[in-house]
Protein backbone atom coordinates (compact mmCIF):
# COMPACT_ATOMS: atom_id res chain seq x y z
CA UNK A 1 0.00 0.00 0.00
CA UNK A 2 2.81 2.44 0.79
CA UNK A 3 2.20 5.97 2.03
CA UNK A 4 -1.40 6.68 3.08
CA UNK A 5 -3.37 9.68 4.30
CA UNK A 6 -5.59 10.12 7.33
CA UNK A 7 -9.31 9.47 6.92
CA UNK A 8 -11.84 10.27 9.68
CA UNK A 9 -15.56 9.50 9.68
CA UNK A 10 -18.21 10.12 12.32
CA UNK A 11 -19.91 6.72 12.26
CA UNK A 12 -22.58 7.27 14.93
CA UNK A 13 -23.56 9.85 17.51
CA UNK A 14 -26.35 10.33 20.02
CA UNK A 15 -29.35 11.77 18.17
CA UNK A 16 -30.97 14.94 19.54
CA UNK A 17 -28.01 15.18 21.89
CA UNK A 18 -28.79 18.78 22.84
CA UNK A 19 -32.27 17.87 24.07
CA UNK A 20 -30.97 14.84 25.96
CA UNK A 21 -28.28 16.86 27.73
CA UNK A 22 -30.70 19.69 28.46
CA UNK A 23 -32.99 17.14 30.08
CA UNK A 24 -30.18 15.60 32.12
CA UNK A 25 -28.94 19.00 33.24
CA UNK A 26 -32.34 20.36 34.22
CA UNK A 27 -33.21 17.25 36.22
CA UNK A 28 -30.47 18.29 38.63
CA UNK A 29 -32.21 21.61 39.35
CA UNK A 30 -35.93 20.85 38.98
CA UNK A 31 -38.62 19.28 41.16
CA UNK A 32 -40.64 18.37 38.06
CA UNK A 33 -40.88 14.81 36.78
CA UNK A 34 -38.35 13.69 34.20
CA UNK A 35 -41.14 13.43 31.62
CA UNK A 36 -42.09 17.05 32.21
CA UNK A 37 -38.47 18.17 32.03
CA UNK A 38 -37.90 16.22 28.81
CA UNK A 39 -40.99 17.72 27.19
CA UNK A 40 -39.75 21.22 27.97
CA UNK A 41 -36.24 20.48 26.73
CA UNK A 42 -37.28 19.77 23.13
CA UNK A 43 -35.41 22.05 20.75
CA UNK A 44 -33.59 23.74 23.66
CA UNK A 45 -29.83 24.07 23.15
CA UNK A 46 -29.43 27.06 25.46
CA UNK A 47 -29.27 24.79 28.50
CA UNK A 48 -26.27 22.94 27.09
CA UNK A 49 -24.31 26.16 26.67
CA UNK A 50 -25.39 27.20 30.16
CA UNK A 51 -24.08 23.93 31.63
CA UNK A 52 -20.76 24.44 29.85
CA UNK A 53 -20.44 28.00 31.18
CA UNK A 54 -21.23 26.75 34.71
CA UNK A 55 -18.62 24.01 34.44
CA UNK A 56 -21.34 21.44 35.13
CA UNK A 57 -20.11 18.95 32.55
CA UNK A 58 -21.32 15.57 33.86
CA UNK A 59 -24.56 15.77 31.79
CA UNK A 60 -22.39 15.85 28.64
CA UNK A 61 -21.39 12.27 29.38
CA UNK A 62 -24.81 11.08 28.20
CA UNK A 63 -23.97 11.90 24.56
CA UNK A 64 -21.47 9.67 22.75
CA UNK A 65 -19.67 9.94 19.43
CA UNK A 66 -18.11 7.06 17.50
CA UNK A 67 -15.43 7.72 14.88
CA UNK A 68 -13.85 5.53 12.24
CA UNK A 69 -10.18 6.48 11.85
CA UNK A 70 -7.86 5.16 9.12
CA UNK A 71 -4.42 6.02 7.83
CA UNK A 72 -2.86 6.96 11.17
CA UNK A 73 0.40 5.73 12.66
CA UNK A 74 1.05 3.37 15.53
CA UNK A 75 2.73 6.39 17.11
CA UNK A 76 -0.62 8.17 17.16
CA UNK A 77 -2.27 5.04 18.50
CA UNK A 78 0.05 5.09 21.51
CA UNK A 79 -1.03 8.66 22.23
CA UNK A 80 -4.79 8.42 21.76
CA UNK A 81 -5.14 5.29 23.89
CA UNK A 82 -3.84 7.30 26.86
CA UNK A 83 -7.31 8.85 26.90
CA UNK A 84 -8.79 6.18 29.13
CA UNK A 85 -12.44 7.31 29.22
CA UNK A 86 -12.96 5.97 25.73
CA UNK A 87 -13.50 2.71 23.87
CA UNK A 88 -11.10 1.51 21.18
CA UNK A 89 -11.24 -1.24 18.57
CA UNK A 90 -7.95 -1.44 16.67
CA UNK A 91 -6.82 -3.48 13.67
CA UNK A 92 -4.59 -6.19 15.11
CA UNK A 93 -1.04 -6.75 13.91
CA UNK A 94 -1.30 -10.24 15.42
CA UNK A 95 -4.16 -11.34 13.17
CA UNK A 96 -3.74 -9.06 10.15
CA UNK A 97 -0.46 -9.65 8.36
CA UNK A 98 1.66 -7.07 6.56
CA UNK A 99 3.28 -9.50 4.11
CA UNK A 100 4.65 -7.83 0.99
CA UNK A 101 2.88 -10.14 -1.44
CA UNK A 102 -0.49 -9.22 0.08
CA UNK A 103 0.06 -5.46 -0.28
CA UNK A 104 -0.98 -3.57 -3.47
CA UNK A 105 2.40 -1.84 -3.72
CA UNK A 106 4.39 -4.64 -2.13
CA UNK A 107 4.90 -2.70 1.09
CA UNK A 108 2.83 -2.14 4.24
CA UNK A 109 0.87 1.09 4.72
CA UNK A 110 2.82 3.84 6.46
CA UNK A 111 2.72 7.53 7.33
CA UNK A 112 5.24 10.08 6.07
CA UNK A 113 5.70 12.98 8.54
CA UNK A 114 5.28 16.45 6.97
CA UNK A 115 8.73 17.46 8.22
CA UNK A 116 10.27 14.72 6.08
CA UNK A 117 8.11 15.67 3.09
CA UNK A 118 9.27 19.29 3.47
CA UNK A 119 12.89 18.18 2.99
CA UNK A 120 12.14 17.39 -0.63
CA UNK A 121 11.73 14.45 -3.03
CA UNK A 122 15.15 12.89 -2.45
CA UNK A 123 14.50 12.57 1.29
CA UNK A 124 11.01 11.19 0.69
CA UNK A 125 12.53 8.63 -1.68
CA UNK A 126 15.03 7.63 1.01
CA UNK A 127 12.22 7.27 3.55
CA UNK A 128 10.23 5.08 1.15
CA UNK A 129 13.31 2.93 0.52
CA UNK A 130 13.72 2.45 4.27
CA UNK A 131 10.08 1.31 4.56
CA UNK A 132 10.70 -1.17 1.74
CA UNK A 133 13.68 -2.52 3.66
CA UNK A 134 11.53 -2.94 6.76
CA UNK A 135 9.05 -4.88 4.63
CA UNK A 136 11.84 -7.24 3.62
CA UNK A 137 12.78 -7.73 7.27
CA UNK A 138 9.15 -8.45 8.19
CA UNK A 139 8.70 -10.93 5.35
CA UNK A 140 11.95 -12.66 6.33
CA UNK A 141 10.72 -13.24 9.88
CA UNK A 142 7.27 -14.40 8.77
CA UNK A 143 8.94 -17.07 6.60
CA UNK A 144 11.57 -17.96 9.22
CA UNK A 145 8.95 -18.40 11.93
CA UNK A 146 6.83 -20.76 9.85
CA UNK A 147 4.88 -18.59 7.43
CA UNK A 148 1.38 -18.97 8.88
CA UNK A 149 -0.79 -16.43 10.70
CA UNK A 150 0.64 -17.29 14.11
CA UNK A 151 3.97 -15.79 13.04
CA UNK A 152 2.59 -12.25 12.66
CA UNK A 153 2.69 -11.54 16.38
CA UNK A 154 6.47 -11.92 16.49
CA UNK A 155 7.36 -10.67 13.01
CA UNK A 156 5.59 -7.37 13.80
CA UNK A 157 8.35 -6.43 16.23
CA UNK A 158 10.42 -5.06 13.34
CA UNK A 159 7.61 -2.80 12.09
CA UNK A 160 8.10 0.94 12.81
CA UNK A 161 5.90 3.51 14.51
CA UNK A 162 5.21 4.77 10.98
CA UNK A 163 3.12 1.65 10.22
CA UNK A 164 -0.47 2.69 9.56
CA UNK A 165 -3.46 1.34 11.42
CA UNK A 166 -7.25 1.65 11.56
CA UNK A 167 -9.43 2.01 14.64
CA UNK A 168 -12.91 2.79 15.89
CA UNK A 169 -13.07 5.20 18.84
CA UNK A 170 -16.04 6.10 21.02
CA UNK A 171 -15.94 9.01 23.48
CA UNK A 172 -18.63 10.89 25.34
CA UNK A 173 -18.95 14.62 24.74
CA UNK A 174 -17.26 15.57 28.00
CA UNK A 175 -14.22 13.42 27.25
CA UNK A 176 -14.13 14.74 23.70
CA UNK A 177 -13.92 18.30 25.01
CA UNK A 178 -11.07 17.19 27.28
CA UNK A 179 -9.38 15.47 24.32
CA UNK A 180 -9.63 18.67 22.28
CA UNK A 181 -8.33 20.69 25.25
CA UNK A 182 -5.09 18.69 25.21
CA UNK A 183 -4.62 17.65 21.59
CA UNK A 184 -5.51 20.90 19.83
CA UNK A 185 -2.71 22.66 21.66
CA UNK A 186 -0.12 23.89 19.15
CA UNK A 187 2.52 21.99 21.11
CA UNK A 188 0.69 18.69 20.59
CA UNK A 189 2.29 16.30 18.11
CA UNK A 190 1.27 17.17 14.54
CA UNK A 191 -0.58 13.95 13.71
CA UNK A 192 -2.86 13.77 16.73
CA UNK A 193 -3.48 17.51 16.43
CA UNK A 194 -4.66 16.97 12.84
CA UNK A 195 -6.88 14.13 14.02
CA UNK A 196 -8.37 16.31 16.77
CA UNK A 197 -9.09 19.06 14.24
CA UNK A 198 -11.03 16.67 12.03
CA UNK A 199 -12.88 15.11 14.94
CA UNK A 200 -13.92 18.54 16.25
CA UNK A 201 -15.14 19.62 12.82
CA UNK A 202 -17.33 16.52 12.52
CA UNK A 203 -18.60 16.83 16.09
CA UNK A 204 -19.62 20.45 15.53
CA UNK A 205 -21.45 19.53 12.33
CA UNK A 206 -23.41 16.90 14.28
CA UNK A 207 -24.03 18.71 17.58
CA UNK A 208 -22.61 22.21 17.58
CA UNK A 209 -23.98 23.34 20.94
CA UNK A 210 -22.07 20.59 22.78
CA UNK A 211 -18.77 21.92 21.48
CA UNK A 212 -19.35 25.65 21.82
CA UNK A 213 -15.94 27.16 22.61
CA UNK A 214 -14.17 23.77 22.48
CA UNK A 215 -10.46 24.00 21.82
CA UNK A 216 -7.07 23.96 23.53
CA UNK A 217 -6.78 24.89 27.18
CA UNK A 218 -5.68 28.45 26.53
CA UNK A 219 -9.05 29.30 24.98
CA UNK A 220 -10.60 29.42 28.45
CA UNK A 221 -7.64 30.31 30.64
CA UNK A 222 -3.89 30.81 30.81
CA UNK A 223 -1.55 28.59 28.83
CA UNK A 224 -0.76 25.48 30.93
CA UNK A 225 2.61 24.96 29.21
CA UNK A 226 4.47 27.54 31.30
CA UNK A 227 7.88 28.38 29.84
CA UNK A 228 7.16 26.04 26.93
CA UNK A 229 4.23 28.15 25.70
CA UNK A 230 3.98 28.72 21.96
CA UNK A 231 3.27 32.40 22.62
CA UNK A 232 0.33 32.42 20.18
CA UNK A 233 -2.59 32.60 22.63
CA UNK A 234 -4.31 35.50 20.86
CA UNK A 235 -4.23 33.62 17.56
CA UNK A 236 -5.54 30.42 19.16
CA UNK A 237 -8.38 32.24 20.91
CA UNK A 238 -9.48 33.86 17.67
CA UNK A 239 -9.58 30.45 16.05
CA UNK A 240 -11.28 28.43 18.79
CA UNK A 241 -12.88 31.06 20.99
CA UNK A 242 -16.44 31.12 22.24
CA UNK A 243 -17.67 32.58 19.00
CA UNK A 244 -16.55 29.61 16.90
CA UNK A 245 -18.62 26.57 16.18
CA UNK A 246 -21.43 27.78 18.42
Amino acid sequence: MGAVDMRVTLLRYTPAAGELLATAGQVCYSARSIAEVAAGAQGDDTWVERLIRMGHLSPLEHAVFTYGIEGVSRSLLAQITRHRIASFSVRSQRYVGEKGETQPDGVFSYIIPPAIQALGPSYVAEYRAQMETVQQWYDFWVRALGGDRTTYEDARYVLPNAAATSLVVTMNARELRHFFRLRLCLRAQWEIRELAERMLELAREAAGSLFHGAGPACVEGPCPEGELTCGRIAEVRRRYGAGSGG
